[in-house]
Parts: structure tokens; C-alpha cells; sequence
């Protein structure tokens, strides 16, 4: 990094100061957006500046220092060289990723990270806040930006997102936009849990809990004070459909959520976004101004005494906080650590108020009910889970990208109807199904539908619609690896089984892929996973070892034991 001069330095030290002088008095909850306003300003945090953010927002040192370690894009120490971001997902491992980041070394400072959010661009990288896909040396030298990601299908959730022309106010209320909300406004909040509830709509973050019930909830709980979250931390590796509609269609987000705010009794919100989508950030932001002023936040929204304030937050690369709690801890200015429950959310959620999570996806749901009318929206995509379905689609297809699916189809379909099949001469050695917490699932496997119900028939999980494909080509071995050092990478440390059981795990798949396991790691391999399957407090450790056990059961072949 260039080192600033004196005159830089004093530049950018007012600009700090000046920054926690408007955040000063909301002390604790905006430790996180100090540090990362640090971190931008002078490429990492020093001890110095760590102990003025804590001063200035009461928080202690060590509270400041744990903060900054938990985080991966916040760093304590200068890098002499520029820094590559370089993605080590299973698609990006797969297409490259390790052999760029070697052949990289010696003009980069390199940091291998947990997953960018590019799948479909693979293998991908950030400089700096650029963002680049299908990385080659040309593209780094000239800081060629990533395309917008290709969208596929019945387009009804994705209608009107347009790369080219990018998101309005003027254009979303050309048509029609907010004009849902107004009608809202006129009814009971009691009418329209009610009218969620009835739609059937479920939750596209993975859990797929019904929307309507965590509504209720929250609407029944007795508090004055109320928040909505739009969870926006996009982590799960080969999961990149939410960065598209937060870019194409944020005002219909933003709608949804509001509507929420107007359910349960809520003033209050917060969108908080993965750090690695700088992009993303700058355009949330333009358009929260714009709704701003034009009446669609703020006070007295449209002049019906409805109240509701929204507010962008930024993740620093912790695939945690995508954990609906730990979501909490980190905006409250803690390490992401995911809370016991019960208590659940929607009575004890952020700051212990009653508190609504919901993801993008769901939250773009939303306007379409009211709109469309529920049973046009229940005569869309299956009977337990009506409503259109995203899925990213990324590794050896010919036509990576987003693909809304309405009615259910096969994952055959899919890959050979609507995505052109694989680009090479290669057949399908296998699919990740459902992301990095995912499982693989073999080529005869491929008649499966894409609907919840098919898929917890055959042990799976539609997850947050990442499927990842790989063919004969590709190292299996590496790709599992990088799905063990992922896990390993992301574990909190806050409990035992995951902990300790994501450590021992990779260990076991380095050792595979550098030169064969030991006798008896198959046996640990196994013993590790459902530990950590059965015992685990959280999402994360409880689904660490699924896709690796079901490696083991598809390529036994690809797992070597020594003997001693």
C-alpha cells in the first residue's frame, strides 16, 4: 500500500474524527462501522485508532480488539504490498483460484477469503473495492469490473432488473411502486399478517421458516419497541441471487420491508450487506436518499402517521453473521456470535426487542402478494412453497447465472434445458447441492425436482438455491478441501463441536489432498461430521460436515488411507 505523507495523514485523521463525532453518541452499535470507515481510510486499524474508536464510543479495548480479530477484512497490521482478495470457494478452487493466488505471491499481498459472492464469474478476486471476475492479470492491471450477473426464466421476480439502465425511483414508481404500500397502509396490520399468511410465502435464506408466523410473532409480542432486519449477508458459497436484485430492484426490497415494518409495529430498520459488495453498498444508499425525499422513509410516510426509519449496515467478512443472531450481535457492535435459543427473535431479537429477519429474497416477495392477489402468487411454484424460487447456478455450464424457476422442473432440466449443459466434452462428476452446507449428489441423482418437498424426501435441502456444478475434470480432492478450510475458516469457536470439529475436519482433507490420510481418518472423517451434525449450537457446525460425508459415500475412491 502507498504510505500516506504527513499532510495525507492529518487529512485523513480529521476525516476519522470528523466521522466519530456524528456517531458518537450512539456508542456500542456503531463499533463496527468505525472500524470499517478506519480501515478504508488508512488500509488497517492501529492500536492507536482502535483506543480512540473505543474512547470516543465507550467501549473497551480489549471489547475493540476482540472485534477486529473476528472480522476478516479488518486488519491491525500494513500491507507493503497491494492487497488481492482472492475467493477459495469450491467453484473458484475448481476453475484456478489456488494456482492464481501462488502465481500471484510476489507482487501481492495475498488473502485468501471464504467466498465472494462471483460464483457464476469464477475464479474471482477484489482490488481494492473493485471487484473482478474470471480473473486474469489484464483484468487486475486494468481493474476490469465484474459483468452483472446473467438472469434467466419465467422473469416475474426478476422482471424488471435491467443492468443497463439501473434502478429509479422515478422508474419504479412508473410502475406502480409503492403503490401496494399505500394500499396497505389503509388496512389492519392484523389483515396483512393475515394475507401473508394465507400466500404460503417461506423464507429464501435456507431455514424456510413461514413468513406470515415469524410476522405474528412479532406483531403479538408486548414491546414499544419493534425492528425489521433485511439480512443481506450474502455468504453462502455459490449464492449470488440476492447482490442481483439489491442492484436491479432495491425499491421493491425496500417495499417489502416496509410493509413488515407496518405488521408488527416497527420504527425502526436495518439492511445490513456483506463488506464484499462495495457495489451494492454505494447504490442501497442513493436509493434510500432518494425514497428519503421523497417521503418513503421517514416520518409520516405518504401522510399516514406510519413512521419507519431504515438504515444500511456493512458485514466485514464473517459468513456467521448470516446466522439470523449473530446477525444481532454484530450491529449491536460484538463478535458474531450466535445467541442459545429460545429465546427466539421475534420476542428477544436485536438489542432483546422483538425483532423481524427476513433475507432479500423473501423481502422482494412481498409486494407481489398484495399486488398480484394470493392465489395468483399460490399458483406459482409449488404447494408447500408457492411463490417464485431463485437459484444461482454456477461451475461447468455453459450459462452460469441466476435462473427463476416458477414451476417446479427437474435439476436435469435445468442444467441441460435451460443452462445449455456443460461447456466442455466432459460429463457431470457431480453437483453441489444447496451450497457449501450443501451435499453432492451424483449424476444419476439428476431427475430430482426442484421443490422443498422432493428434496427433504431424498436427505437434501434446497438451502438458499446455490447448485454448484463439476465435471470430470476437476479435482474433487481440492474442491472438498476447500470446502473443509471454509468451515474451518468461518467456525465462531463458539462451541465445542464446531469448533474443534471444522479444525480436525480439514485437517483430514489437507492431508487427503497432499498426499493420502492416515490410517483410521476415514473413521474420524465420519466420527467429526455427525458430531458436529448432531452437537452443534448453531446452523454453520451443524451442516460443516454434510457435504463431506456425502463425498465420502459418492467417491470413496478419492479418500486414501496409509498405513502406518
Amino acid at each position: 500500500m502507498n504510505i500516506p505523507s504527513e499532510l495525507d495523514q492529518v487529512e485523513l485523521e480529521d476525516k476519522l474524527g470528523s466521522f466519530l463525532a456524528t456517531i458518537r453518541d450512539q456508542g456500542r452499535t456503531m463499533l463496527l462501522p468505525a472500524l470499517i470507515e478506519t480501515q478504508k481510510l488508512f488500509g488497517y486499524i492501529s492500536k492507536e485508532h482502535a483506543s480512540k474508536i473505543g474512547k470516543d464510543l465507550k467501549v473497551p479495548l480489549a471489547d475493540v480488539t476482540g472485534v477486529i480479530e473476528f472480522y476478516s477484512m479488518l486488519s491491525t497490521l500494513p500491507v507493503k504490498k497491494p492487497k488481492l482478495r482472492v475467493c477459495s470457494s469450491p467453484v473458484c478452487v475448481a476453475q484456478g483460484a489456488n494456482q492464481f493466488m501462488e502465481q500471484s505471491r510476489e507482487d501481492y499481498s495475498i488473502e485468501k477469503v471464504a467466498c465472494l459472492g462471483l460464483c457464476d464469474q469464477a475464479p474471482a478476486l477484489m482490488s481494492g473495492d473493485i471487484q473482478i471476475g474470471q480473473a486474469s492479470w489484464e483484468k487486475i492491471i486494468k481493474k476490469i469490473p465484474i459483468s452483472f450477473p446473467n438472469i434467466y426464466g419465467d422473469r416475474i421476480l426478476t422482471k424488471y432488473i435491467n443492468p443497463e439502465t439501473g434502478p429509479s425511483l422515478e422508474k419504479y414508481l412508473e410502475r406502480n411502486g409503492f403503490r401496494t404500500l399505500e394500499q396497505v397502509l389503509t388496512s389492519s396490520p392484523k389483515e396483512i399478517i393475515a394475507t401473508i399468511k394465507s400466500s404460503g410465502l417461506k423464507g429464501r435464506g435456507g431455514a424456510g421458516f413461514p413468513t406470515g408466523l415469524k410476522w405474528e410473532g412479532a406483531a403479538q409480542a408486548k414491546d414499544d419497541t419493534k425492528y425489521i432486519i433485511c439480512n443481506a449477508d450474502e455468504s453462502e458459497p455459490g449464492t449470488f441471487k440476492d447482490r442481483a436484485l439489491l442492484l436491479g430492484d432495491p425499491f421493491s426490497i425496500i417495499e417489502g420491508i416496509l410493509i413488515a415494518a407496518y405488521a408488527i409495529g416497527a420504527t425502526q430498520g436495518y439492511l445490513y450487506i456483506r463488506g464484499e459488495y462495495p457495489d451494492v453498498h454505494s447504490v442501497i444508499q442513493n436509493v434510500l436518499s432518494q425514497a428519503l425525499e421523497a417521503g418513503y422513509l421517514g416520518e409520516n410516510i405518504l401522510s399516514k402517521g406510519f413512521n419507519f426509519h431504515l438504515e444500511v449496515r456493512s458485514g466485514a467478512g464473517a459468513y456467521i453473521c448470516g446466522e439470523e443472531t449473530a446477525l444481532f450481535e454484530s450491529i449491536e457492535g460484538k463478535r458474531g456470535f450466535p445467541r442459545i435459543k429460545p429465546p427466539f427473535p421475534t420476542t428477544h431479537g436485536l438489542f432483546g426487542k422483538p425483532t423481524v429477519i427476513n433475507n432479500v429474497e423473501t423481502f422482494a416477495n412481498v409486494p407481489i402478494i398484495f399486488s398480484d392477489g394470493v392465489e395468483s402468487y399460490k399458483n406459482i411454484g409449488s404447494e408447500s412453497v408457492p411463490g417464485p424460487r431463485l437459484f444461482s447456478l454456477s461451475g461447468d455450464i455453459s450459462k452460469p447465472g441466476i435462473y427463476e424457476v416458477t414451476q417446479p422442473i427437474t435439476l436435469k432440466e435445468l442444467i441441460f434445458e435451460k443452462a445449455g449443459g456443460l461447456p466442455s466434452d466432459s460429463a457431470i462428476k457431480g453437483v453441489l447441492f444447496g451450497g457449501a452446507a450443501g451435499k453432492f449428489i451424483g449424476p444419476e441423482s439428476l431427475d430430482l425436482l426442484l421443490t422443498e418437498e422432493e428434496a427433504r424426501s431424498k436427505g437434501l435441502s434446497l438451502g438458499s438455491g446455490a447448485i454448484m456444478v463439476f465435471d470430470q475434470r476437476r479435482n474433487m480432492k481440492e474442491v472438498i478441501a476447500s470446502l473443509g478450510n471454509f468451515f474451518a475458516h468461518e467456525s465462531c469457536g463458539k462451541c465445542y463441536p464446531c469448533q474443534l470439529g471444522t479444525q480436525r475436519q480439514v485437517e483430514i482433507l489437507d492431508r487427503n489432498l497432499n498426499g493420502g490420510m492416515i490410517s483410521g481418518d476415514i473413521s474420524r472423517l465420519k466420527d467429526v461430521g455427525w458430531t458436529m451434525t448432531d452437537a452443534s449450537l448453531c446452523g454453520l457446525g451443524q451442516t460443516a460436515g454434510l457435504a463431506v460425508l456425502s463425498a465420502l459415500d459418492l467417491w470413496p475412491e478419492i479418500f486414501n488411507e496409509k498405513e502406518l
